[in-house]
C-alpha cells in the first residue's frame, strides 16, 4: 500500500526564540545536529516499512517558505512532491482538509499520513511499525492517531484518554476523549493511570474517511476549502490556493473541528522517544544532559553549573555561564535570552512583549534567506547599510534598480557574474564594482561553490522595499 505523507509546515514556534522566529521557525533550524527538523521528518516519512511505502510528500506551507522547503528537500537527498501555498494560516483543519481533497481527485483510495514537520523521532524504524499498525485499524474504516507512552507528568501536551489500558502489542485501542493540556496535579494522575497518551497531532486515515468526517462535523469548512483548490493557481512547481475563498475557512484545528466529535478514531500507541521541541527544557532534554545536568551547544561554556542550558548560534558571541542552576542562556548575533529553566513555556510571552515594543527581533530572523541563497546585515547606519550577502552555486537575483540608494560590492568568496546597464564581467575574490544609484544590475554565481560578497548601501534610504524588478527567475514581485 502506498501511504501520501502530509507535513505540515507553518508554525512559527515562538517558545523556542530566538533561534525560532516568524521569519525563519524552527522546523527549518538545525535545533539537534546538522539536519533541520523538516529534513528529518520528511526522512521518517520516506522509505518503506512493512506493508506500505510512502510516496512523494505533500507540503503545506506559506508562501515566504515555499523555496525554503524545496531547497532543504533537495538537500535531505528526497524529490519534492506538491507543495501547496496556503495564503494565510487557518490552522490545521483547512490544511489537512485541503491535502485529503486534493489526494482523493488523484485516487479514489488515497491513503495519507499527516504529521507537524517539527518532531523529534529517533527511531525511524519503531515509528514505521506504528504506522503499519495503523493500517490494521483504517482497513476497517478507522481514523487513526499516535499517542505517545508518556515519561513524565508533562502539562505542556494534550493527553489522550483510551477506552484502555493498550496491550503489549501497541494495536490500536478506541479513543475515549481528548484531554486539554493540565495542571501538574492532573498530568501526575493520568502519567499513573496508565491509559492516557501525549497527543502527537499525528494522524493516519483514507482521504475518504477524513472527507467525510469534515462533512459530518465541519461542513462548514467544506465549500471555501474546496473552492480554494478548485481555483488554485500553479506558479513554478508550487500550487497557490486561492485566496479569496481561503480566507472564509475557519481558523480552527483538526482536533476541535473533526477529531473531538468523530467515533471511528482509534489510537496507536508509540512507545518510542518523542519530542515536538515545544521549549528550550525539552531541547534541554533531548539533547542528554551530562552528570550534572548541563547542556552546551554552539560556541558555550559552563564552569560549576548544574540543570543548565547554555547555547550560542553565533560564531561571534561567546556564552559563559559560572555558578548557575536551572538556567537556560540562548544568544545569537541580535537577541539573547536568559531565563529560569522552568519557565520555559513563558518565552512565548517575551516574543508578544518584543512585539509589542515594535522590536524586529520578536519576528526577524537575523539572516534572510532567499530563494538564491541568503543575506545578513552586519552594521546599519543613519544613511548606509553593510551586508553579507551568499548565493547559491547557478542561482541569480533579479534584475533591478534601487530609487535611494547606491551599492558597493567586494567579492570575498567564490566567482560572481555581475551585470550593471547592460555591461557584464565576472569578479573573483578581492574585487570589487560600484552600483550607482538608478543603475538596473544583476548577481549571479556562475560557478559550482557557493559566491560570499559584502555589500556597501549608503543613500537616504536602505530598507528592503526600495526595489524595482524587471525579470525575474523566481516569478517574485517583491523582495
Amino acid at each position: 500500500m502506498q501511504i501520501t505523507p502530509v507535513l505540515l509546515c507553518g508554525g512559527s514556534g515562538t517558545r523556542l526564540w530566538p533561534l525560532s522566529r516568524k521569519s525563519y521557525p524552527k522546523q527549518f533550524v538545525p535545533l539537534m545536529g546538522e539536519e533541520t527538523l523538516f529534513q528529518a521528518s520528511a526522512k521518517r516519512l520516506s522509505g518503506t516499512g512493512d506493508g506500505f511505502a510512502f510516496g512523494a510528500p505533500v507540503v503545506l506551507t506559506n508562501s515566504d517558505f515555499r523555496f525554503i522547503v524545496t531547497e532543504q528537500l533537495q538537500a535531505a537527498g528526497i524529490d519534492p512532491g506538491a507543495i501547496l501555498i496556503e495564503p494565510d494560516g487557518r490552522n490545521t483543519a483547512p490544511a489537512v482538509l485541503v491535502a485529503a481533497l486534493r489526494a482523493q481527485a488523484q485516487d479514489p483510495e488515497a491513503v495519507l499520513l499527516v504529521a507537524p514537520s517539527d518532531h523529534v523521532v529517533p527511531d525511524i524504524e519503531a515509528f514505521h511499525a506504528a504506522v503499519a499498525r495503523g493500517l490494521a485499524a483504517i482497513a476497517e474504516g478507522q481514523m487513526v492517531t499516535f499517542g505517545i507512552t508518556p515519561t513524565h507528568a508533562e502539562t505542556a501536551y494534550g493527553y489522550l484518554e483510551l477506552s484502555k489500558a493498550p496491550d503489549t502489542a501497541g494495536t490500536s485501542v478506541t479513543l475515549k476523549q481528548f484531554v486539554e493540556k493540565p495542571d501538574a496535579a492532573r498530568a501526575a494522575e493520568m502519567l499513573a493511570a496508565g491509559n492516557f497518551k501525549w497527543n502527537a497531532g499525528i494522524f493516519l486515515f483514507r482521504a475518504a474517511d477524513i472527507i467525510a468526517a469534515f462533512k459530518a462535523h465541519a461542513p462548514e469548512l467544506m465549500e471555501p476549502v474546496a473552492a480554494a483548490l478548485d481555483e488554485a493557481e500553479v506558479d513554478l512547481g508550487f500550487l497557490r490556493l486561492a485566496p479569496e475563498p481561503w480566507a472564509q475557512a475557519a481558523d480552527i484545528s483538526i482536533d476541535y473541528a473533526v477529531m473531538e466529535k468523530a467515533k471511528n478514531l482509534s489510537v496507536v500507541p508509540f512507545d518510542a522517544a518523542w519530542s515536538d521541541l515545544g521549549g528550550w527544557d525539552a531541547v534541554w532534554r533531548e539533547a542528554g544532559p551530562d552528570d550534572n545536568g548541563v547542556v552546551v551547544s554552539g560556541a558555550a561554556t559552563a564552569i560549576k553549573c548544574s540543570d543548565t542550558l547554555l547555547r550560542s548560534d553565533s560564531d561571534r558571541l561567546e556564552v559563559v555561564g559560572i555558578g548557575l542552576e536551572g538556567i537556560m542562556a540562548v544568544a545569537m548575533n541580535d537577541a539573547v535570552l536568559v531565563a529560569d529553566k522552568s519557565r520555559a513555556q513563558d518565552v512565548k510571552l517575551a516574543v508578544q512583549v518584543l512585539k509589542d515594543k515594535g522590536a524586529v527581533q520578536a519576528t526577524d530572523f537575523p539572516k534572510v534567506h532567499r530563494p538564491w541563497g541568503w543575506f545578513e546585515s552586519l552594521v546599519v547606519g543613519d544613511r548606509f547599510q553593510v551586508k553579507r550577502i551568499m548565493v547559491h552555486p547557478g542561482a541569480s537575483l533579479s534584475l533591478q534598480s534601487h530609487v535611494h540608494r547606491s551599492e558597493h560590492w567586494v567579492v570575498v568568496e567564490g566567482t560572481a557574474r555581475v551585470s550593471v546597464d547592460g555591461e557584464v564581467k565576472l569578479m573573483t575574490e578581492n574585487e570589487s564594482v560600484y552600483i550607482p544609484l538608478g543603475a538596473v544590475h544583476r548577481l549571479e554565481n556562475p560557478g559550482k561553490m557557493p559566491m560570499v560578497l559584502i555589500e556597501v548601501q549608503t543613500g537616504a534610504y536602505v530598507g528592503e522595499d526600495d526595489i524595482i524588478r524587471y525579470e525575474d527567475v523566481y516569478a517574485r514581485g517583491e523582495l
